[in-house]
């Protein structure tokens, strides 16, 4: 096995800024004296409309909050009851499936396919008269068959949540994907490919879902401090509140990073993308021993991760820890926790790739000797491991 290396240090993340332009966007926000909602975060929500093509874009602290508020918001506006169901994967963070019991609804897992993505079929193999909804997950920043799940969705009537929380910059035949959407969800959390400290944007498509997101997100309060500030007149100060919300608004601290960010997202995914052809390129020639995730040929991934299933996972993380190599797991099958534990062996797939998947190191700071390095030891560890079985 590997001995210990002194001379790699790579870790699975580590995010790159434009330093020198941020800190300019942020020190205007001290100069006027304006670092909350508002100002940057009303500039960062059109710049991202104008690059998605979405007709909508709030922005909030985190993606999390943005799909609690986004089943919630659905939830009173659909007249769903508690206890009605929600489709979902089990092969993702968590915080995409607490949204459901957060709102007295029940997951429903599916499986997943060849792409970490929903499989279709097992959607509609799980559709009963009390679903209401699917949430897809663009896993890794993979599109998967998102039209198949979309088409199923307009067939029975279910609203579309879209967890794009990995597809900053990800297109399908050219485009953002989403428009389809009832509501799209990202994340600009720290090791995003639009990071910034921790932030997210909830875009519906219809326009009064909107205007209900910014009331729910300011403590249900009608009238943000923001337009309050820029409007004239003697009754600026009033309110009413109409919805008991929580304050989940996003700040003009966060939303000037990533306003600079946004300028070279598509610059950094093109390196993201190149890595990934590097791995693809090593692996291919040992489909005995390193599986790799598809990826269809209509989909233009934002390669948020680039992850391979093998045989003995938790050994050879050990094995490239100790050459200097630090990858990570995304995710843990969810139904392994006790809250989803009801749904236990349902969905074999991502059963499966949650106890064999590796999301290996992919970050603007890695150069092509880093990446043939990886490559390197998890060809030489998966041939060891081999062998000796």
């Amino acid at each position: 096995m590997t001995m210990d290396n002194k001379e790699h240090d790579i870790q699975l993340f580590k995010p790159t800024y434009a330093v020198d332009e941020c800190l300019a966007e942020i020190r205007e926000c001290l100069e006027i004296g304006w670092t909350g909602l508002g100002f940057k975060t009303v500039k960062f929500e059109e710049a991202w409309k104008e690059y998605t093509g979405l007709p909508h874009a709030h922005y909030l602290n985190s993606a999390t909050a943005g799909l609690n508020m986004a089943v919630e918001i659905l939830k009173q506006e659909k007249g769903w009851a508690d206890g009605d169901e929600i489709i979902t994967t089990p092969l993702t963070f968590i915080s995409t499936n607490h949204a459901i019991p957060l709102n007295n609804l029940r997951a429903v897992f599916a499986d997943i396919d060849n792409t970490n993505c929903l499989d279709p079929k097992s959607v509609e193999e799980r559709i009963t008269d009390k679903t209401r909804a699917v949430i897809f997950v663009g896993f890794g920043g993979n599109a998967g068959h998102y039209e198949e799940v979309a088409k199923i969705c307009k067939e029975h009537g279910l609203a579309l949540i879209l967890d794009a929380a990995h597809m900053s910059g990800t297109r399908l035949h050219g485009e953002i994907p989403g428009k389809d959407a009832d509501v799209v969800v990202y994340s600009y959390q720290a090791v995003k490919n639009l990071p910034t400290a921790d932030s997210g944007m909830i875009c519906f498509k219809e326009e009064k879902y909107d205007a209900i997101a910014r009331k729910i997100g300011w403590l249900g309060i009608n009238k943000d401090t923001y337009s309050r500030t820029v409007n004239a007149g003697n009754y600026k100060w009033k309110y009413d509140v109409e919805y008991v919300g929580n304050k989940l608004h996003g700040n003009s601290i966060m939303a000037s990073i990533g306003l600079v960010q946004l300028k070279y997202l598509d610059r950094d995914n093109a390196y993201r993308k190149e890595m990934c052809k590097w791995y693809r390129e090593r692996f291919s020639k040992y489909p005995e021993l390193i599986e790799m995730i598809h990826i269809p040929e209509e989909c233009d991934s934002s390669c948020h991760l680039f992850q391979i299933i093998v045989a003995h996972r938790d050994e050879m993380l050990l094995a490239l820890n100790a050459a200097g190599i630090y990858p990570g797991v995304h995710y843990t099958d969810n139904t392994q926790y006790r809250m989803y534990a009801y749904a236990q062996g349902t969905c074999p797939r991502a059963a499966y790739v949650s106890d064999h998947v590796i999301s290996l190191p992919l970050h603007m700071r890695l150069t092509r000797d880093d990446i043939e390095y990886i490559c390197d030891q998890v060809i030489k560890i998966a041939k060891e491991q081999a062998d000796a079985k």
